[in-house]
């Protein structure tokens, strides 16, 4: 059973994670492949804003290494920010010690 301190702990908690959340729901990422061939920028709701590809890339003809450096781009820059989401996220619950959450 939490006491009086715990429940005033948890409340301010709360509310520091619900203020890092929509903070890391606008934060984005970068990454690039293919040696910046091509760009992808994601965002902390897990949407990607967007999608940039150089003329040359396309030009070489090759789609399916094309699509490959899209997909390496897409999922690092989604890792980048869940990473991010999660060290915000750390920062809130450090130094919090409430039975039962961990």
């Amino acid at each position: 059973m939490l006491n009086g301190k715990q429940m005033k702990q948890l409340a301010r908690m709360q509310q520091e994670m619900m203020t890092v959340q929509n903070a890391v729901a606008v934060m984005t990422a970068e990454a690039t492949s293919g040696g910046g061939a091509v760009k992808v920028v994601a965002r902390g709701d897990g949407a990607l804003v967007s999608i940039k590809i150089d003329p040359q890339a396309v030009a070489a003809g090759d789609a399916g290494m094309l699509e490959d450096m899209v997909l390496l781009a897409a999922n690092q820059a989604l890792e980048k920010v869940r990473e991010a989401a999660s060290r915000e996220m750390s920062k809130v619950t450090a130094g919090m010690n409430i039975p039962g959450l961990s």
